[in-house]
């Protein structure tokens, strides 16, 4: 049986190599009609064929997922199965649990929620002795290239912000160059509601995440960039659950840095979301800059 997308044949004998015959295959869209992932059964059980959009994403995906994974709680994170280069494939273990934006919370429900994504996040994300020398020259050169990066987003977007949204979005990018130095860490990079799955049969320990493939090396404050843009916009109690699940807040200078990051995300979210018809995203960039201010000269 197979529904949705079809899977390429040369994805599903390479995956069949592993799993053995596959009974069933059903694509997987998770909101994004381009989906490129595959849910197969077996006589076993099930696992998820992936084919990634790049090879800066495969290469993204593989070392977070050989890499941090392990260390993670068992189950709540796909563990990787197998990979093809060839392919940009990755085959991965199911994680338990419905996606969160299928559920219909309670209030208290959804602070449980976000200490959860808090405490998850700061297991993924380690301590800072766990990175290289080389680690953290990596992420202070993310860390530049989101400064730096700014025309590019605003040269795709010219036509779809206004004089005084340019003029927001590039004091911040500046300002983003003067702050100071930021605690850094592999980062999910995509850490949003979207790619969070909650097994409500396990309360405790029932919290799980999927889609790395935007992981990378970079400032920890960049992983909560969407959530600021988004649904922590007029609910500080999910705020404060989350960062009491981390253990900690932000220091100044990463709120400092947040409200750069966030001015940046609002013009890459316009200059991609109008032309891919993403009026979500859109939106959201746009009441982020809304939300900005430059200081007077």
């Amino acid at each position: 049986m197979s529904t949705g997308a079809p899977i390429p044949p040369a994805l599903r004998e390479w995956a069949e190599d592993i799993i053995g015959p596959v009974q069933s295959v059903r694509n997987v869209p998770r909101g994004r009609p381009n989906s490129l992932v595959w849910e197969l059964t077996y006589d076993t059980g099930r696992v998820f064929a992936k084919l990634s959009p790049n090879p800066t994403s495969f290469g993204r995906e593989t070392r977070a997922l050989r890499e941090v994974a392990p260390g993670l709680k068992p189950g709540t994170i796909p563990l990787l199965r197998g990979t093809d280069a060839r392919q940009q494939a990755l085959l991965l273990s199911p994680v338990s649990g419905r996606p969160v934006k299928s559920l219909s919370l309670t209030i208290g429900g959804e602070q449980a929620l976000h200490r959860q994504a808090g405490s998850w996040l700061r297991r993924f994300h380690g301590s800072p002795s766990d990175l290289s020398i080389q680690d953290r020259t990596d992420a202070d050169a993310e860390i530049a290239r989101a400064a730096v990066g700014v025309d590019q987003h605003l040269e795709r977007a010219w036509n779809l912000i206004n004089a005084a949204e340019r003029r927001i979005v590039r004091w911040h990018a500046a300002e983003l160059s003067r702050v100071g130095p930021l605690p850094t860490a592999f980062i999910h990079g995509d850490f949003q509601p979207r790619n969070w799955l909650l097994d409500t049969d396990r309360a405790a320990d029932g919290f799980g995440v999927v889609d790395l493939e935007r992981a990378r090396l970079h400032a920890v404050v960049a992983d909560v960039v969407l959530l600021a843009c988004g649904p922590w916009v007029e609910r500080l109690d999910l705020e404060q659950a989350f960062w009491d699940g981390y253990g900690r807040e932000l220091s100044d200078e990463e709120e400092r840095a947040l409200r750069c990051l966030s001015a940046l995300d609002a013009a890459s979210a316009i200059s991609w979301g109008v032309p891919n018809g993403d009026r979500e995203i859109v939106e959201r960039g746009r009441a982020t800059l809304a939300r900005l201010e430059v200081p007077a000269a």
